[in-house]
């Protein structure tokens, strides 16, 4: 294994001197960190990190508390990227993640009974139930916290765009000429009730009406409750022209139905879908959808949460959004006419 010594031989430095390099001190020059840095990766040195957390009191490791509802695993459509990305990040500011969970080895542990277990030095949670006791036990805790796709007063979020998302996914569609839009929305939530809020207020603003059967609720990621809502939006006797759907992988369980019904997308009626997941992307008629910036959302949480841990004095309790864009597809009609 790789020692200071080894590596202050090699640089011709004393071993205090590779030791202030690697712990990115300010009594030596940036030149000489970078060359000691650069020596110490070239001969593969790798750091005693129990001994650097004696020192430092810190870790350098990232709990990570992520439920998955949909037992999709890290193939979440939404979150997988979005996870990658943050672990990536985290990598590359020099911590490991490690997931947090309620059981360990066999006994059972709060949020926060696992963090300290673990020792981690700040938490990113994402995909929770946010109102759960325990969830906010670990948020109001010491523990430095990052929160995606949730606000809380008292800790800094990574949030998408929802507000924009749905407001400019509405307007497109509107821009086609269309009036009569139906929106099959997710279960209710945080992020639900600000799409929901979005979409009224853009058809609102554009002097358009929503009946209430217009907009029936079928969970994220479930396709089967998205093709059922499909079939009563187009039994009704003022069937809308377009559905807007809660994510893309829903979408699918619609379209399925309006093909069943013999019904021609989009001739016959329009889609569109919310997420910009790439493998849809591949389906025929191209999806139109608003693609989120899920590995943006990622890499803001992770150097959100370093920046807490690293710079607890200097570090905002603030909101990061992230916007994304609508990808148009072929599966909105233009009904403007000459067009």
């Amino acid at each position: 294994m790789v020692s200071l010594k080894d590596i202050a031989a090699a640089c011709g430095v004393s071993a205090s001197t590779v030791s202030k390099a690697l712990n990115d001190l300010d009594d030596i020059s940036e030149k000489r960190k970078a060359m000691i840095r650069q020596k110490a990766k070239e001969m593969g040195y790798l750091p005693n990190m129990a001994a650097r957390a004696l020192k430092t009191k810190m870790t350098h490791n990232i709990g990570v508390l992520f439920i998955d509802d949909y037992h999709s695993g890290l193939t979440h459509p939404y979150f997988a990227p979005v996870l990658e990305s943050l672990k990536t990040e985290v990598e590359n500011l020099g911590y490991d993640i490690t997931f947090i969970n309620k059981n360990v080895g066999g006994r059972e542990m709060s949020y926060l009974e696992h963090c300290r277990y673990r020792n981690v030095d700040g938490v990113v949670i994402a995909n929770v139930d946010f109102t759960k006791e325990e969830v906010v036990e670990l948020v109001e805790s010491d523990i430095p916290v990052v929160t995606i796709d949730h606000v809380f007063n008292n800790c800094l979020a990574v949030v998408s765009d929802n507000i924009k998302g749905i407001r400019e996914l509405t307007e497109y569609v509107i821009s086609m000429g269309h009036k009569k839009i139906a929106y099959i929305h997710g279960q209710q939530n945080s992020v639900t009730k600000v799409r929901l809020a979005s979409f009224y207020r853009t058809m609102e603003e554009h002097g358009l009406s929503v009946p209430d059967e217009y907009v029936p609720e079928a969970p994220y990621l479930e396709a089967e409750a998205s093709a059922e809502a499909t079939k009563k939006l187009l039994a009704l006797k003022n069937p809308p022209t377009c559905i807007l759907y809660p994510d893309d992988y829903t979408a699918i369980g619609g379209i399925a139905v309006i093909r069943e019904a013999g019904l021609s997308i989009p001739s016959d009626i329009s889609v569109a879908g919310y997420d910009g997941i790439p493998l849809i992307q591949q389906f025929q008629p191209k999806l139109t959808t608003y693609a989120q910036d899920m590995s943006g959302i990622g890499k803001a949480a992770a150097q959100a949460i370093v920046d807490q841990i690293e710079r607890p004095k200097s570090a905002l309790v603030e909101l990061i959004v992230k916007a994304g864009a609508v990808m148009p597809g072929a599966s909105v009609r233009c009904l403007n006419e000459n067009e």
